[in-house]
């Protein structure tokens, strides 16, 4: 299926708008407006790309927008340099899996599996896909609400009441990552052709072996499934992945900020710790700990800040 993205002007979207008569209600979060016309779906975003998918998508490109050249639209803003794997896993159709929150004290841990087609890889390019980490929350949010309207994908959010549960039952968040990634992809496999799906690529957090014992259901297809440390630079599959679950998380921080009204910060530094402890202090230690993961130091720094202050 072919897939041709143009960035407009609003003066220019407006333009096409008028062409044609777009639903412009009931969509997904960052869709403008969308359109299926001549065998080909058009999807405005907000953030002034359009997307034309389908056979037809790059006739009908043309038709409508005749002053955007397609070659230039395909063109990708990543970089040429090649990164250097074993396997060129952009050549193939792969699912590729990653994590988020995993690392932080406050929200929830989420965990996407998404499938990247060989015929995806040029647009993802287009649209700016690249390693998370690289990216603000801000271009998170932008990329993943287009990337969710298209890419088959599984997002599991473990919030942080049932993650506390599960460590207080001994799970280590390495088993709760092994059980969210394998069922995320099992998930994947029920919506796609799974005889052409090539590769099975999880961004590694533990050896074959440790994920497998963890995972308590057998990997959907062993032969085909690898393990990659830094996952998100060599697998368009992985690096989407990744931009979903973190702006799944995102989103959650956001609730949870609302929620609290205050300011909540990432990670597990120092100003971690202090938010903390104005939470025991304004709100006491069991609604810190439903909006946190119990086990990690922060709790115990947070209450010796609140036991100090009144000493």
């Amino acid at each position: 299926m072919a897939n041709v993205v143009h960035k407009l002007s609003e003066q220019e979207i407006q333009q096409l708008m008028k062409q044609l008569k777009f639903e412009t209600s009931q969509l997904p979060a960052g869709m403008k407006a969308r359109i299926k016309h001549n065998q080909a779906v058009i999807n405005i975003y907000n953030s002034g790309k359009v997307m034309f998918q389908g056979k037809n998508a790059e006739m009908v490109a043309q038709q409508l927008l005749p002053n955007h050249s397609v070659s230039s639209s395909t063109r990708s803003t990543a970089s040429s340099k090649e990164n250097k794997s074993i396997i060129s896993y952009n050549q193939y159709n792969c699912i590729g899996s990653d994590e988020a929150g995993s690392g932080d004290y406050f929200g929830p841990l989420t965990v996407c599996a998404a499938y990247v087609s060989k015929e995806h890889v040029e647009i993802l390019k287009t649209l700016g896909v690249d390693d998370s980490k690289k990216l603000t929350d801000t271009k998170i949010v932008e990329l993943a609400e287009q990337l969710v309207t298209f890419i088959p994908h599984s997002l599991l959010t473990l919030d942080n009441v049932k993650y506390n549960d599960r460590q207080s039952i001994g799970w280590s968040q390495v088993k709760m990552k092994a059980v969210l990634h394998n069922e995320a992809i099992k998930n994947v496999t029920q919506k796609i052709d799974i005889n052409e799906l090539d590769y099975i690529v999880i961004d590694q957090f533990a050896v074959r072996g440790v994920y497998q014992r963890y995972a308590l259901s057998a990997l959907p297809f062993p032969d085909k499934t690898k393990f990659e440390t830094k996952g998100e630079s060599k697998s368009l599959a992985i690096a989407v992945a990744s931009i979903i679950s973190r702006y799944a998380f995102v989103k959650h921080m956001d609730h949870i900020a609302q929620l609290m009204r205050c300011e909540i910060p990432k990670g597990a530094s120092n100003k971690v710790d202090l938010a903390a402890a104005r939470i025991i202090e304004q709100h006491g230690i069991a609604k810190l700990d439903s909006i946190s993961k119990k086990h990690f130091k922060n709790r115990d720094k947070a209450q010796h800040l609140v036991q100090q202050k009144y000493e």
